[in-house]
Parts: structure tokens; sequence; C-alpha cells
């Protein structure tokens, strides 16, 4: 089952997330999870200043600087995971390097609503 690893994390962590111990530790987790198997993808996010938030409210679309929600923390990044259970996922989220002085969200994933399509030539 897939699993979202979302990393809460404050404004103060954000803003060192570029020094050589983090970048050093982001990189092993994420060698660990690719020799794990269980790496599906993930990404750091911008900062909640470099984020628009789209809403359509009777019928209009709504425009809005900022994140959905303004909080302390806010989402700083993401992964996917593929492993056999809650409990699994658990064990990786404690690994993650952010576990230390963020919060990590596990999230299982329901899958899409979507269609997928061939990918473009």
């Amino acid at each position: 089952m897939k699993y979202a690893l979302l990393v809460h994390q404050s404004q103060e962590h954000f803003d060192r997330r570029d020094d050589g111990a983090a970048l050093a530790a982001g990189r092993a987790y994420g060698e660990a999870l690719m020799a794990a198997g269980i790496f599906v993808g993930g990404a750091g996010l911008g900062s909640p200043e470099s984020t628009t938030t789209v809403t359509i409210r009777d019928g209009k679309r709504q425009v809005q600087d900022g994140p959905y929600a303004e909080t302390k923390e806010f989402l700083a990044g993401f992964g996917i995971i593929d492993v056999p259970d809650l409990d699994t996922a658990l064990e990786w989220a404690a690994r993650h390097p952010a576990a230390s002085f963020a919060h990590i969200e596990v999230r299982p994933l329901l899958g899409s609503h979507f269609a997928t399509a061939p990918a473009k030539a």
C-alpha cells in the first residue's frame, strides 16, 4: 500500500534546509528508501510565500496568495512510499531526518479520481 509522508516544519528549520548536515541526512534517507525498493516519489516544496491557493466559490475562481491554512508549521515536503502496512510506513517515518524537529504525517493514498492517460510523445 502506498503512503504519503508529509513533512510539516517551522520556518526556522525550513531556512536551514540547505546546510550540509541536512542535505547529507536527506540524501542518506532517500538512498535508504531506494535501496529498500519502496520509494515511489517525493520532493521538497517551496516556501509558503511562494504558494498560491485557488478555490471556486459561487462559481467564481478566487486566488489567494499563501497557503490554505496559515500556521507556524507548514508543509515543506513529501515522499510517497510503497510498503506492506501502516507499521512499516511508521517505521520509515520515524527514520526520516526531519522527524527529530518536525512532524511527519503518514497518510495512506486512496488512489485517484483522475483517469490515467498515456504519456504524450
